[in-house]
């Protein structure tokens, strides 16, 4: 089991290999026109975040913001996205959501994971 209700994961693509050393910041949608931040970590040698805020969420609106644009300024790369903004619903308390991207300079996708 993980250390929070949401993960991530971050695979370079056009270096074939995770990214590590990404700054992600975990926030919460406060209902206004606001967001909260929740937590702040970073990727892992294998790309990965296990242990992102809380270890549960209630139901709402989330967003994962990824540093991308360090991440590729540290490999002397230029990149289209300074930031990738990741927004989703927890619509179920106790649910694990993993959010995880693919991520290349001039692209990103990401897709709903287990």
């Amino acid at each position: 089991m993980t250390g929070s209700q949401i993960t991530t994961h971050v695979l370079d693509a056009a270096q074939g290999r995770p990214a590590a050393g990404i700054a992600v910041e975990l926030l919460r949608h406060d209902g206004g026109d606001g967001w909260t931040s929740l937590a702040h970590a970073t990727t892992d040698d294998d790309g990965r975040v296990n242990a992102l805020g809380p270890e549960r969420v209630a139901p709402g609106e989330y967003r994962l913001r990824f540093d991308t644009g360090a991440y590729f300024a540290a490999r002397g790369t230029a990149g289209f996205y300074p930031e990738v903004l990741i927004t989703f619903v927890v619509d179920e308390e106790g649910r694990h959501h993993h959010v995880p991207i693919l991520l290349s300079p001039f692209a990103y996708s990401t897709y709903r994971g287990s």
